[in-house]
């Protein structure tokens, strides 16, 4: 019989009297006949309770957490607001909607991290991770400064196992809002599988800030790092060029503002 029309409380009840059945010496397709369960479910709910006892027979149930809500109120909007103004308290070198939901939640906003990705898109704040693989196949300008200065810095990197991140600085605002909105000036950033990490601040970011994101990644490094970030010719800080002629291990690449347009960057 299939499961999938139970009731979680009708499963349950069947699979803990498959359990007994199987305790007072009943095989695995006697005690399938009796509580109208499937053989493999019978045998589930047997390995259940060998590895965790009674407590583990029961299945749970799927889905969020209880009391997780999929939208955020006023009160929890403004206290996200806040915290992407500031440095997480992971080693993370910004914020991910994990790490938001975690924060959140000890603020007493039982949010699960897919709200606040659904509030970051409404609030214009998700951007996509460039396409490295498109870049690498252009007959263009841009394909030739991918090939030629940005392939060799990323196998180098990968050599000496160390990781690679795209990221940026960017004006942002809410979709179909009034030109009297405020801006927000986004440091975002994309790691493995194009995860999102993401800073807001009211103005735009000083070199400080750049610096303080830098530390974070070398805190948590395993090896070397790859940096490409667009929006900003940072080496033009004189602060920032000093910090990256002391950590040659950390390999800032400028992203053209038109990757098709243009001389290509420099890389440092």
């Amino acid at each position: 019989m299939s499961t999938k029309f139970l009731s979680p409380k009708v499963l349950n009840e069947r699979r803990l009297e498959a359990v007994r059945l199987r305790l007072d010496g009943h095989t695995v397709a006697e005690a399938a006949i009796r509580t109208g369960l499937s053989a493999p479910t019978v045998s589930a709910a047997w390995k259940a309770f060998r590895e965790g006892g009674w407590e583990g027979v029961p299945v749970r149930r799927r889905g969020r957490k209880a009391g997780q809500a999929e939208s955020l109120d006023e009160e929890a909007q403004g206290d996200l607001e806040s915290l992407l103004a500031s440095h997480p308290d992971t080693p993370e070198p910004a914020w991910s909607s994990r790490a938001l939901a975690v924060a959140l939640a000890e603020e007493g906003h039982r949010v699960s991290p897919r709200a606040i990705d659904h509030w970051l898109t409404a609030q214009g704040l998700k951007p996509e991770p460039l396409s490295l693989e498109s870049l690498a196949r252009k007959r263009s300008s841009s394909g030739r400064w991918y090939r030629q200065q940005v392939q060799p810095v990323l196998e180098q990197v990968n050599q000496a196992g160390g990781s690679h991140w795209l990221g940026g600085v960017r004006v942002a605002r809410p979709d179909n809002s009034a030109d009297s909105v405020p801006r927000r000036y986004q440091l975002y950033l994309h790691g493995k599988r194009g995860a999102l990490f993401t800073r807001c601040l009211p103005a735009p970011p000083m070199a400080e800030e750049y610096l303080a994101l830098f530390e974070r990644f070398l805190s948590s490094a395993q090896g070397p790092i790859t940096l490409l970030f667009r929006g900003a010719f940072l080496q033009a800080s004189p602060e920032i060029q000093t910090w990256l002629a002391d950590h040659p291990e950390f390999h800032l690449i400028n992203v053209p503002p038109n990757l098709g347009l243009g001389s290509a960057p420099k890389v440092r």
